[in-house]
């Protein structure tokens, strides 16, 4: 089934070294509930995110999240800090932080993530994973999913491309 990505952008760095935080601005067609619903429950979860939730994420405290890559599966610790329904969602996830930010933008949501880094990476790779799964959460809440893009199957989704993008724009 083919996905549409969508063109690179809405997508920025702060911070000169590590930590660094990529700042990812999406609008997405649906209300902010609709949206958190996403963000936290374990089932959309799996349909949309870069790894699979142990629990809904809707509760302060310790989780797993588990990064799948065909056969290979590893589990790293999370811990949910800040949970405001349906605003602001923020988690770790092994050594990294993940910001949600949910506003009403017209009729859907302006959703902004902040993805601090503290492992030395390459942001234009974090930003094209991240540009991937948010189309798939798109097509998700539209109620035509696509299924989850994880690891290497993200190169059969013009991530080379769109890495070469962002490489430009970051």
């Amino acid at each position: 089934m083919s996905l549409d990505v969508g063109a690179p952008g809405g997508a920025s760095l702060t911070g000169g070294g590590e930590p660094w935080t990529l700042i990812f601005v999406r609008e997405l067609r649906h209300p902010p509930a609709v949206v958190w619903e996403a963000l936290t429950d374990p089932v959309e979860l799996e349909q949309w995110a870069p790894f699979s939730a142990a629990r809904d994420l809707d509760q302060p405290g310790a989780t797993v999240l588990t990064m799948d890559d065909g056969d290979e599966r590893v589990d790293l610790p999370a811990e949910v800090r800040v949970v405001e329904p349906p605003a602001v969602l923020e988690y770790s996830w092994g050594a990294d932080l993940l910001r949600w930010e949910l506003e009403a933008y017209g009729e859907g949501t302006r959703l902004t993530l902040r993805h601090t880094l503290v492992e030395p990476t390459d942001p234009a790779s974090v930003a094209t994973g991240w540009h991937l799964c948010v189309a798939a959460l798109q097509r998700l809440l539209d109620g035509d999913p696509h299924g989850v893009i994880r690891g290497r199957d993200a190169l059969d989704h013009g991530f080379a491309a769109l890495r070469e993008a962002y490489a430009e724009m970051l």
